[in-house]
């Protein structure tokens, strides 16, 4: 689905400027998204695997719901709708906690160029898996994993061809983040 997004500099400064997310993508321009990482007090982490639709990573496991925001939209009300929108799970502010700010880029294909700034929270997961409605569109499976296992296969992309190249930084400050607060 196409929307319209605020596009950011390289060093993630709004520029006032607007366009819809495909031309963002086309032409490489920065802009925001939100990474939600759901996690069990048990020590357990949701992991969403993408639908065979998208356009970039199908069926590799992500976050557990990421999206980007919608021009003028505040970050943390975007990643409340998009918590609801791919797993249906209703969350408040007070429910995420903000870890950082990372930027990614991901060039796909000459016409499709991701570079994103993804405003990371964590987010305890306070209801049973079953009760989780995924997105068709977005989410073709939901799992949740032990934090250990998810750290020996993503530490050094150790498994490569199951989750979505971020940069191996990028997971050891969550699998480190989540580990503080079980």
């Amino acid at each position: 689905m196409d929307e319209l997004i605020d596009i950011l500099d390289k060093d993630g400064n709004f520029t006032g400027v607007t366009a819809m997310k495909s031309e963002a993508h086309r032409k490489g321009l920065f802009h925001n998204s939100i990474h939600i990482w759901f996690y069990t007090k048990d020590g357990r982490l949701l992991i969403q695997q993408r639908a065979k639709n998208k356009d970039t990573h199908p069926l590799f496991w992500d976050v557990s719901v990421a999206g980007h925001v919608g021009a003028g939209e505040v970050i943390e009300e975007s990643a409340i709708r998009e918590a609801e929108e791919e797993i249906g799970v209703h969350i408040s502010k007070n429910d995420l906690e903000k870890i950082g700010v990372f930027k990614s880029i991901h060039k796909h294909h000459d016409t499709l160029i991701d570079c994103e700034y993804h405003h990371s929270y964590l987010c305890e997961l306070k209801v049973p898996l079953k009760s989780l409605k995924k997105q068709e569109s977005e989410v073709a499976e939901l799992a949740l994993i032990s934090l250990i296992q998810f750290s020996q296969e993503t530490w050094g992309l150790a498994n490569p061809k199951k989750y979505v190249p971020y940069a191996g930084d990028y997971y050891k400050t969550i699998i480190k983040n989540i580990r503080k607060r079980l």
